[in-house]
């Protein structure tokens, strides 16, 4: 499993000026949506002719050796051209809807949707002589690290003897703790869940720095062995905490644009902000596509139809002119929120707030 940003970033560079079917790109659960694609092959090859009907047809047996050959276990979204002799995929640890597109550049709204919506967190569950650390990844569990120590009983007798018992198991526990904390540094996400029974976890966290106290979304009292449980509790939360932090940036966006701040909305604002590299976050509606136009020569777009660059008077491609902001966003380092907050409709199904006007 490679890191999903970098590829994203590498494969939304990538198009062809010249033609407006030279990419395929294939999204599948392995072996289980045979028919589905099937049915989109047949689809493109009686849609297609010429060049580019020989270039899907080429392709698609790229693809289809590609899969005959590689040990293939997860959902896997694959990127192929024969024109220009490029093949490239990722294995995906969630669940994806098949699907077949063939354009000018590779699709890859959903891989951003992941991206967006499977967010990677880490996971402390402790307590005072036990902790194991989950590292979490597009829903899956990709590290652990677990730590004990032996930690004395508490001490049932009165006196000094007490006293001074009770002070050596607190200095152990501080020790450990100390342990936990240093080993959660090395590998911690900007989004950290405290969880186990007790005090135990209140008392970690006030030994931990600010900046990895201020990454802690969540703490959950949970069972020391109840690891199956927390970890689905975890996911969901993540899940519930994302929706709100779509429904929170459109919030941001209305009241920029209120203000005449750093926003901008609607389609032809939005692709010219970040095609100049203005954008820190572009809001996407989910499951909205818009049907319009690209110039693959100057890199014009909008919404609706032409049949030439108002600019360039180059040839342009039928796209959806959402996936056209979304590949320039990804090419600028912006970030990418999806959501289905209905407010954003009324903006035109997009919007974004700006690094600088």
């Amino acid at each position: 499993m490679q890191d999903l940003n970098e590829f994203i970033r590498e494969i939304s560079e990538i198009y062809d000026k010249d033609s407006n079917d030279t990419f395929v790109s294939l999204y599948i659960n392995r072996g289980s949506d045979k028919k589905i694609i099937d049915k989109r092959i047949q689809t493109c090859k009686s849609i297609l002719k010429g060049h580019e009907l020989d270039n899907f047809s080429k392709t698609m047996d790229e693809i289809d050796n590609f899969l005959r050959s590689s040990n293939i276990k997860h959902p896997i979204a694959i990127f192929a051209s024969h024109k220009y002799n490029f093949i490239n995929s990722i294995q995906l640890s969630v669940p994806i809807d098949s699907s077949l597109v063939v354009d000018s550049s590779p699709y890859i709204r959903p891989l951003a949707r992941i991206q967006d919506e499977w967010e990677s967190f880490t996971l402390v569950l402790i307590s005072t002589n036990y902790a194991k650390l989950f590292s979490v990844s597009l829903g899956k569990v990709e590290h652990t690290k677990k730590l004990s120590k032996d930690i004395m009983n508490k001490h049932k007798k009165g006196g000094c003897s007490q006293a001074r018992f009770n002070r050596l198991r607190r200095g152990a526990i501080h020790a450990f703790f100390v342990e936990v904390k240093e080993a959660l540094e090395k590998i911690a996400d900007e989004r950290i869940i405290l969880a186990g029974p007790g005090n135990a976890k209140q008392q970690f966290r006030e030994l931990l720095p600010k900046n990895l106290q201020d990454n802690i979304i969540e703490t959950i009292g949970i069972d020391i062995d109840d690891e199956k449980e927390l970890l689905k509790e975890s996911k969901y939360l993540i899940s519930e905490k994302e929706k709100q932090k779509g429904h929170d940036a459109v919030i941001k966006l209305k009241q920029e644009i209120l203000k005449d701040g750093l926003a901008v909305y609607g389609v032809q604002e939005t692709l010219n902000a970040v095609k100049n590299g203005q954008v820190d976050l572009l809001l996407i509606q989910k499951d909205i596509k818009l049907h319009g136009w690209i110039c693959e020569h100057c890199q014009v777009a909008n919404k609706g139809t032409a049949s030439k660059c108002p600019y360039c008077n180059g040839e342009v491609s039928e796209v959806d002119v959402l996936e056209e902001i979304l590949e320039f966003a990804k090419r600028t380092d912006a970030e990418i929120e999806f959501t289905s907050d209905e407010e954003l409709s009324n903006l035109g199904h997009v919007g974004a707030i700006l690094r600088f006007k």
